[in-house]
């Protein structure tokens, strides 16, 4: 099994990592960094621009936190994956059998987070794996 993290860098994001290295290491299990790289829409040389320059923020993101996850000794795996968010963690989860999803929230209201469509309001409703929102540090 494992644990899998959506990781961006964001406040909720970094206390997200804190919690997924702790839940990795007490049930001796492997990170699986996550970072959904779709682009909007296909169109042309602006597409690809843009979709190169998501996955280099992903990358670089990801860095970070296997320097996290290599200090506390649990080892990891790095995946950009080219989907939206949810979707990307969703894949994830089933190709690892994740025991849990990771992701931190932006402190949002429910509302705006169903009116937007926020990764963790998207994943409590389409997940098979557990999901664990994690608030960020007031």
């Amino acid at each position: 099994m494992s644990v899998v993290l959506g990781y961006d860098e964001s406040p909720g994001a970094a206390r997200a990592l804190r919690i997924a290295v702790e839940v990795a290491a007490a049930f001796d299990e492997q990170l699986v960094l996550v970072y959904g790289a779709a682009a909007p829409g296909p169109l042309g040389e602006e597409y690809r621009s843009h979709y190169e320059a998501i996955r280099q923020t992903g990358r670089a993101g990801l860095e970070h936190a296997v320097t996290e996850a290599d200090r506390a000794g649990v080892p990891t795996v790095v995946e950009v994956l080219d989907d939206k968010p949810a979707q990307a963690l969703i894949d994830a989860a089933t190709r690892h059998s994740a025991r849990v999803i990771v992701v931190g929230s932006w402190g949002e209201s429910p509302m705006r987070g169903a009116l937007l469509g926020s990764t963790p309001h998207k994943l409590l409703h389409m997940s098979t794996v557990p999901v664990l929102c994690v608030p960020p540090e007031l």
